[in-house]
């Protein structure tokens, strides 16, 4: 983090304070209607919202997919932004912020921008490249998002991934060992950082032992003090000595071998505080054993392991009681009338600083550090967005920032299983090859990587997860010579499935999610019973070799399978092509896996 400037501090009045302190989302936004059927994005800053940031001299904003269609908006929006903030009677730079992990979170799109195949495959990369793609990764991210005029990303992710059945981090995760995410995640930090992108190390105290989503729920981590220490906390203690992140991002986790303390919920049940609202776990642990200086921000607010349980006013108090500086999404402001509830939050937070039950001392001093984080980046509310665009069209997704992601792309390509030397393929004309993919257009990314990797005329069907014939299926498996599946673990959510495509042919063979794995398992039984060659590939979490792995003679992970479709209905990716360099022998794959996969039983 850059060094701190001797910068004069506006004086700030109570209100003004608190407006720093708030992280507000205009993800959707309504001239008129109401919030709950509103998605309309907001791509241009309305009236109204220009308002909102300039009479609350709010502290900062985040952004959504919905936000950044594309370079030219992007920087408007972004101008539009840092216009209202400086109308300000304070005059402060919006921190204008994003989730822009790089792999499977990526709010930019991924068509224009380069998003990398995330945190995992550069933890597969780490046995011969040590920290090389990290720095990469990062710097590549934080050139582009500077020029878009963005200033915060809430990246790294350093949980420790011990759970496999982790529905949230897993793949956002470098791997399972504490030390290696440690020394990946400050070379990530210092990539972003030295670029002028302030960091937000998250999900503190850790995220990686979890079977809960904390967007749906209040996850629980039920491990031992000594065991959270030498885990869970291990990647924050060495980034936080080594890197001083000019952010770090709470979790909404119980953590009682911390803080058993209780709350009561809106529904009048006793529960025991998540770590976002724990002083102990903030103020005395991070603040005081880790001896963190800079900005604390919490997550989300309107995720379900917060707002199941708080109102949204309960819950800002509650996180500043702890010591928070930065509430995160706050409450949600969807149309003109939802300001009210902007107004009556702000109103709330004075009068919890005049009744006593907030300190006004820490809101000052909450208040300086986040001033003090702005003029340590040298924000600014002044830019140009003419020359800005200019000069963002040669760097986002240039040719240099594509072949680096495709290098690490190929690079993290891990080879676990290699019988009877299936591979490299050896591909000859006339051959016929059939895939199982999680959805049709990940069929025809293999596909068509596979055509551009191989001079051989070969022929191509497919099923796809989602739905397939079943007797078409085996027709196919039956005259295959080779089949290639992949799976993608954990489910995928709707924002990352292929489209519609699968259920148009027949909406009768559309399989629910449940029951793909199982249909997966039979196709890939069918193919040994037919004595196939076969090669099975993990494409996220590579936790599903346990389960599919003995059916296949060769197994691949990937880490990663995002997709880019074309005007021409190309469709690829940079770990499709890596895979069919790999397939098809013109590469090797060198990754290590950086999880452990424990058999199943019965296996």
């Amino acid at each position: 983090m850059p060094s701190i400037k001797a910068v004069a501090k506006p004086a700030l009045s109570l209100e003004q304070k608190l407006g720093q302190k708030l992280m507000l989302d205009f993800r959707y936004y309504c001239e008129q209607g109401t919030g709950k059927h509103c998605r309309t994005p907001m791509t241009k800053l309305p009236e109204s919202l220009a308002r909102v940031i300039s009479d609350y001299n709010i502290g900062g904003v985040i952004l959504f997919s919905e936000n950044t269609q594309s370079i030219e908006q992007t920087i408007t929006l972004s101008h539009q932004l840092q216009v209202a903030a400086s109308k300000s009677l304070s005059k402060l730079p919006l921190f204008i912020s994003i989730d822009q992990e790089g792999g499977r979170v990526a709010r930019l799109p991924r068509d224009i921008a380069t998003s990398f195949t995330g945190n995992m495959s550069i933890g597969a990369t780490y046995k011969q490249h040590g920290v090389d793609f990290a720095t990469k990764s990062a710097t590549v991210i934080a050139n582009e998002l500077t020029a878009l005029g963005i200033n915060v990303n809430y990246a790294p992710t350093i949980d420790v991934n011990m759970n496999p059945d982790n529905p949230v981090i897993n793949v956002r995760s470098f791997g399972e060992n504490p030390q290696r995410v440690s020394e990946l995640g400050a070379a990530q930090v210092a990539g972003f950082e030295s670029n002028g992108i302030i960091t937000s190390l998250k999900h503190f105290p850790g995220h990686g032992d979890t079977h809960v989503d904390s967007h749906t729920g209040l996850p629980n981590v039920a491990h031992s003090k000594s065991t959270i220490y030498e885990q869970d906390l291990a990647p924050f203690k060495h980034i936080i000595a080594k890197q001083n992140p000019g952010m770090i991002m709470t979790a909404h986790i119980q953590y009682p071998a911390l803080d058993s303390s209780t709350f009561v919920s809106v529904e009048g049940k006793t529960m025991i505080k998540p770590a976002t609202m724990s002083r102990t776990i903030i103020t005395d642990i991070l603040r005081g054993e880790l001896n963190y200086k800079g900005v604390v921000v919490t997550d989300a607010l309107d995720m379900a392991g917060i707002s199941q349980f708080f109102t949204p006013i309960q819950a800002v108090i509650n996180t500043f009681l702890a010591g928070v500086d930065i509430a995160l999404m706050p409450i949600e402001i969807r149309t003109p009338d939802d300001i009210k509830k902007l107004d009556e939050l702000i109103k709330s937070l004075v009068h919890a600083v005049e009744s006593n039950q907030l300190d006004e001392q820490e809101i000052t001093q909450s208040a300086a550090r986040i001033i003090s984080l702005k003029n340590a980046f040298e924000l600014s509310t002044e830019f140009d967005p003419i020359n800005a665009v200019v000069n963002a069209k040669s760097i986002i997704g240039n040719k240099q920032h594509r072949k680096i992601e495709a290098e690490l792309a190929l690079a993290a390509i891990t080879q676990v299983k290699n019988t009877e030397n299936t591979l490299p393929l050896n591909l000859n004309d006339g051959q016929h090859i059939h895939i199982i993919m999680p959805d049709t257009r990940k069929c025809m990314a293999m596909q068509q990587a596979i055509e551009s990797a191989s001079s051989s005329s070969i022929t191509f069907s497919c099923s796809s997860l989602q739905g397939f014939d079943p007797a078409q299926a085996t027709q196919s498996i039956k005259t295959a010579d080779i089949v290639i599946a992949g799976n993608a673990t954990p489910n995928q959510s709707a924002v990352e499935i292929g489209g519609m495509d699968d259920l148009k042919d027949d909406p009768n063979f559309a399989l629910n999610t449940r029951e793909q794995p199982q249909a997966l398992e039979s196709l890939l039984a069918m193919a040994n019973k037919f004595n196939k060659r076969t090669v099975f590939i993990s494409l996220r979490a590579p936790y599903d070799i346990a389960k599919f792995g003995d059916y296949a003679h060769s197994v691949l992970a990937s880490y990663a399978y995002n997709i880019d479709v074309d005007k021409l209905e190309r469709v690829s990716g940079p770990a499709f092509t890596a895979l069919a360099k790999v397939l098809v022998g013109q590469a090797t794959a060198n990754g290590t896996l950086p999880v452990t996969i424990k058999p199943q039983k019965g296996n």
